[in-house]
């Protein structure tokens, strides 16, 4: 297999060249015959040489696209592709002239001896690469913690007793989980060209890999799709490593959900346990994490039309569906195909057949149910209670409304090919999929296919062309193909009586309905297939990841905690001997500091500044060159209780309403009239929000009023606050103010006031006093301080006022923004303004700070 360290041969060299492997010629003489399928261009050998020229996309997944299996006599292997897998069925929405690899685990175990030699096989002839994992890490990984932990919790089912809803956390297989996605990350670096190919990563078994592969590569085009329901914050908060999966996934660009259900619940993880909100733009759903966009896709996956419609033009098709409709004559069939397992409500169906035939007595020998229940997917004690379960309830009634010649429940428990499904399909009147909970269920889409027909399928059935096709389906609720199907009849699966009533007015419905239903079911799933759901999840990780280029990227944290930062080109830390350099070289310094969010923590509950932050500002104001003010949102009676101490420090309050140079300076107001007759329309809307939202609260200003919700639920509060911003807006339509939202705040206050006319009005006042500022220093963290750097950037970028020779515009945190500089937290500020203040000690001025400060 290629190591990690040729993994760049592949952009350089043909096979031919590779001196670590053989020649691998077209029939193996030891591991058996392969497949017919063809990949690149072949030499004249036989061996696939790929083509590096070409986009490429790898799709990571649980297990690869391809069937095996090892002839005992010869001892040797046939591998070919199972086309009835999803992850090779969606290569159709990609450019033609894209190429596609594959990686994840086989099928079937490969000894360890011959594992070199296979990987090469698949490697040259399919483009997949195989995993290998131990029998005790795919226990560990697949059986202990994907299908008895994640997958129960994904589905609703909280592991409150071993013998209901699977296995409780158990570090070691969490431990074993992390194992195998690391073992794909390095699966995928052996092929990945990070600057050009995207990466695809499917379902719950890899979420940790993103962090992998981010780590190793910033730049990577990353994509993930959740194939399961994303459980709601109650369930997921119950994960003890919540915040590692989460972050995770957010190493991805963009992140794909079946619904809006399971995309709302994912974000509201991320607003209740990170604090990160989420901002919808033009029809795009974004994250702001470390200063990256993560986009969010909601669209549900479809079926291979092609493929299915193929099945249904097969003479063997047609001569199982005309023996079946034989079998079946003068019976109303419904249709049911479903996995063997716990959630998908098979007993609960059998449940409702009986309560239809106890109601409706006179349907006994007119309706079956066929019921086909699909291998199940893991193996333990819950699996092997279905299936007693089912098959007893299945006798039961049998026995109880069957006789001779007739069952009202067919139980086909095995494997059953695509080709017995369509007959099926094809000769049924109804068909109920009531599963308690499923991530997507495709079973009413190739149910509705198959409905359809075809001219084979027709003639065999003695069906004409033009007769109107019609179809009815019984959904659940809980599963994600519900929203996308209106003409279906939902139901609640637990509701065993809902269900059988739903049965019978299938069974009564008139056929035109049928029609008018099956059509508007047939025109949606039919162009809302696999190949439109696989291209336009690629084109939005195209989009998400058009700005790569544009920005910087340095790795934060450790472990799973593991993220990346991103910075424009001009995006940079700000250090302490960079602006202390300029400081000690200016002679005229005009320094401009947020409080709330800069230099006091958000979450703090006391707002008064520690001596320390007090002692700085003296040091910094005792310097003759300089002029400091503190450019706050707050009111100017808490911030002069707060900075009484410091006499020489300037104030400018409520976003520049009120400003006064010193304690002893007088209050100057804005040119703005002041007329709050628009307070009385506010305040009561406001008041309303905060009966309606626990943990929310007014402030008031002289000039403004403020709704704050941070100590309310984040979602609710989130979503009160939007609700708000547009009541305001509606009312104040006519009012001479601005309603905006800031972090956890929706605020009304004049027009004209803002950070940005602060920093204008003071640069022109010191010029108008013969003290042009040389030296500007301004730092904030939210929206609001935005306004201040956008009014230095035009200030330095406009020709006909004096330059400014020292700028530094700086911003808290890792995020957009149109500052040239970031610090990462408060701590940071304190120590850059310590640093500050120390460069004023060393010239000798006469105040000094107080032991330890600096």
């Amino acid at each position: 297999m290629i190591t990690q360290s040729c993994k760049d041969s592949l952009d350089m060299i043909s096979v031919n060249d590779f001196r670590v492997v053989d020649r691998i010629p077209r029939i193996m003489n030891v591991l058996g015959v392969l497949s017919e399928f063809e990949v690149g261009e072949q030499d004249d050998e036989g061996v696939t040489s790929p083509d590096v020229s070409k986009p490429r996309r790898i799709i990571v997944a649980n297990q690869l696209p391809i069937r095996g299996h090892r002839n005992e006599e010869t001892k040797g292997w046939f591998f070919e592709l199972d086309k009835e897998s999803l992850v090779l069925q969606l290569k159709d929405g990609f450019p033609a002239n894209s190429e596609v690899w594959y990686v994840g685990l086989l099928k079937v175990d490969v000894d360890k001896k011959d594992q070199d030699e296979v990987a090469q096989l698949l490697f040259y002839m399919f483009r997949c690469v195989p995993v290998f994992l131990t029998d005790d890490q795919k226990n560990k990984y697949y059986h202990g913690f994907c299908k008895h932990y994640l997958w129960p919790l994904f589905h609703y089912m909280l592991p409150l007793s071993p013998s209901h809803g699977g296995v409780r956390f158990d570090r070691s297989l969490w431990e074993g989980y992390i194992v195998a996605n690391r073992i794909f990350a390095n699966k995928v670096t052996e092929i990945l060209r990070p600057h050009k190919d995207s990466v695809w990563v499917h379902d719950y078994h890899l979420m940790v890999l993103p962090s992998f592969l981010r780590k190793r590569f910033n730049r990577v085009k990353l994509g993930f799709f959740l194939h399961s329901p994303f459980p709601s914050s109650e369930i997921y908060m119950t994960i003890p490593v919540r915040e590692e999966i989460l972050r995770s996934l957010l190493n991805c660009d963009l992140i794909g959900f079946h619904t809006f259900d399971y995309a709302r619940h994912f974000l509201s993880c991320c607003s209740k346990m990170l604090g990160i909100d989420y901002q919808c733009q033009r029809g795009y759903i974004g994250l702001d994490y470390c200063g990256k966009t993560i986009s969010i896709k909601i669209l549900h996956v479809g079926i291979h039309m092609g493929q299915l419609e193929s099945v249904l033009n097969m003479e063997q098709t047609a001569t199982l569906a005309k023996q079946l409709k034989e079998k079946f004559e003068g019976k109303i069939v419904m249709v049911g195909v479903d996995d063997l397992d716990l959630l998908k409500g098979i007993s609960l169906k059998f449940s409702a057949m009986g309560r239809l035939l106890e109601m409706r007595p006179e349907l006994i020998g007119k309706v079956v149910l066929v019921q086909i229940a699909n291998p199940a997917r893991s193996q333990g004690k819950d699996v092997l209670e279905v299936q007693k379960e089912t098959s007893l309830i299945a006798q039961q009634i049998n026995q109880k409304y069957g006789y001779k010649g007739y069952q009202p429940i067919v139980f086909i428990n095995g494997q059953v090919s695509t080709l017995e499904k369509a007959a099926y399909y094809a000769i049924s009147e109804c068909c109920v999929v009531n599963a308690v909970r499923d991530g997507m269920n495709l079973v009413s889409y190739k149910y509705t296919v198959c409905r359809q027909g075809s001219p084979v399928l027709d003639k065999a059935l003695g069906i004409d062309e033009s007769y109107p096709r019609k179809s009815f389906l019984i959904v659940s609720e809980f599963i994600g193909c519900s929203p996308s199907l209106s003409g279906a009849y939902r139901v609640n699966p637990w509701d065993v009586g809902a269900v059988a009533d739903a049965m019978y007015v299938g069974i009564q419905m008139k056929d035109e309905e049928k029609h008018l239903r099956h059509e508007k079911h047939y025109k949606y799933i039919s162009s809302h297939d696999v190949a439109f759901w696989a291209r336009s999840f690629d084109l939005d990780l195209e989009r998400a990841c058009k700005e790569h280029h544009l920005k910087r990227y340095y790795n934060v944290g450790f472990g799973l905690n593991f993220r990346v930062a991103a910075v424009g080109t001009n995006f940079r830390m700000l250090t302490i001997e960079r602006v202390a350099a300029a400081y000690n070289n200016t002679n005229s310094r005009l320094i401009l500091l947020d409080y709330d969010g800069t230099m006091m923590p958000q979450c703090a509950v006391d707002k008064t500044p520690k001596s320390e932050v007090i002692s700085i500002l003296n040091c910094l104001c005792s310097d003759p060159k300089n002029v400091v003010f503190i450019v706050s949102g707050r009111g100017r009676d808490p911030l002069s209780k707060w900075f009484s101490p410091c006499e020489k420090l300037g104030i400018s309050a409520e976003h520049g309403y009120f400003t006064r140079w010193t304690k002893n300076s007088p209050w100057e107001t804005c040119s703005v009239a002041m007329d709050c007759d628009w307070k009385k329309i506010v305040q009561p809307v406001m008041e309303l929000y905060t009966e309606t939202t626990d943990g929310s609260f007014i402030e008031q200003k002289e000039s403004a009023l403020v709704w704050h919700h941070q100590d309310a639920d984040p979602d609710f509060g989130s979503c009160q606050a939007k609700e708000l911003l547009d009541h305001l807006e509606s009312v104040l339509a006519n009012e001479p103010v601005v309603v905006k939202r800031g972090q956890q705040i929706v605020e009304v206050k004049p027009q004209g006031v803002s950070k940005g006319l602060v920093v204008e009005n003071l640069i022109s006042t010191m010029r108008s006093q013969g003290k042009s500022p040389d030296f500007l220093f301004c730092i904030g963290d939210d929206r609001s301080d935005e306004d201040m750097f956008e009014s230095i950037a035009r200030l330095v970028d406009n020709p006909l006022i004096p330059p400014i020779a020292e700028v530094f515009a700086c911003t808290v945190g890792h995020k957009p923004s149109k500052a040239k500089y970031y610090v990462d937290d408060t701590p940071e500020v304190i120590k850059l303004l310590q640093g500050l203040a120390a460069a004023s000690v060393g010239s000798n001025h006469t105040h000094t700070l107080e032991d330890g400060d600096i």
